[in-house]
């Protein structure tokens, strides 16, 4: 049960030190605790943690222009953030993590300033059809955090020069680019500023969890673990991550989001896989890229291979079928 509810805001705009903030305070959030923590990046495309970044992104036209390429932990999809932009992060152990809860927080700070708002599709908070808050989740042991953008006055022009999305995932949306599918807050209510969202969320923190909102204590910050965090997400390898001289690729868009498969065989099996995808559920790709390789090169073997990996929930079982399928394709 939540007693205490603590807020947080970063005065700095660097990715890296935003997120290595954001983990440190997951594992921070006690017991009968939950965070809420506001942050901002300046010039950012944060892609999901299982993405490639070079097919989500434009990489060299963002890193000629200043700005920063950031892997986050949790799935989903790449996202554009900037000082247009606010993100929110809810942080709490997992007996009181409530993703609905915490969905409604941001619903009912977007209904104080006089808008109406609704949660959409798998991940996404909209208005008028149009997103203006995407969220993707994260959780390791007992520990959980669920955090979102809220377009206020994003340059979508910037938009959609960094972000390279598939015309394969724009038509499942039934749009024509990224910008025809979001929407700012300040084109709806123009005088709305950072500090007044930051103000409607803290109240609504509060309303929907009945207690009052206390600063986070500044002595529970330990600078230095931050800073490790920080540099961590700032490092080539996480970014990036490896590549591999792969035999064979193919690549599919399904309910629950886009996939590339690429393997590398050597002998009859499988020597390496990676699977690039913008899928919420993390924990199966994990499971599925530990357990593949060294398997033999046959639809017998990579059946069994799938058969040892448990389904936590109907969608990493709706995940395995498919998966399954699609490397089927290429034995």
């Amino acid at each position: 049960m939540i007693k205490k509810i603590y807020t947080i805001e970063s005065g700095c705009f660097n990715p890296y030190q935003n997120m290595g903030l954001e983990e440190y305070l997951m594992y921070q959030a006690g017991e009968d605790e939950c965070i809420l923590y506001l942050w901002q990046n300046e010039r950012t495309v944060v892609i999901g943690r299982n993405q490639n970044a070079w097919k989500e992104c434009r990489t060299k036209e963002l890193e000629a222009d200043g700005g920063y390429l950031a892997r986050r932990l949790s799935g989903g999809g790449a996202v554009f953030h900037d000082l247009g932009n606010l993100n929110f992060t809810f942080l709490a152990r997992r007996c009181n993590y409530d993703v609905d809860k915490q969905t409604d927080v941001v619903l009912e700070a977007v209904k104080r300033l006089g808008l109406s708002a609704c949660k959409s599709g798998r991940n996404d908070i909209t208005i008028n059809g149009c997103k203006f808050s995407g969220n993707a989740y994260y959780s390791t042991g007992d520990c959980c955090y669920h955090h979102g953008t809220i377009l206020m006055h994003a340059d979508q022009e910037q938009m959609e020069k960094y972000l390279h999305v598939s015309r394969q995932k724009l038509e499942s949306k039934g749009v024509e680019s990224v910008r025809s599918r979001v929407i700012n807050l300040c084109d709806l209510m123009p005088e709305l500023t950072k500090e007044r969202m930051a103000v409607v969320l803290k109240e609504a923190f509060a309303g929907r969890y009945g207690l009052p909102v206390e600063p986070f204590p500044g002595e529970r910050l330990e600078g230095g673990e931050i800073r490790s965090r920080a540099a961590a997400f700032a490092s080539w390898e996480w970014k990036y991550g490896r590549q591999i001289p792969f035999s064979d690729e193919i690549s599919r868009r399904f309910s629950w989001g886009e996939v590339q498969l690429a393997l590398k065989a050597d002998g009859g099996r499988i020597s390496e896989l990676i699977l690039h995808t913008d899928a919420l559920d993390t924990q199966l790709v994990t499971a599925l890229t530990e357990a593949l390789p060294g398997t033999q090169l046959t639809k017998a073997a990579v059946a069994e291979a799938f058969r040892q990996i448990p389904a936590q929930n109907r969608l990493q079982a709706s995940m395995k079928d498919d998966l399954e399928r699609l490397l089927g394709l290429l034995l």
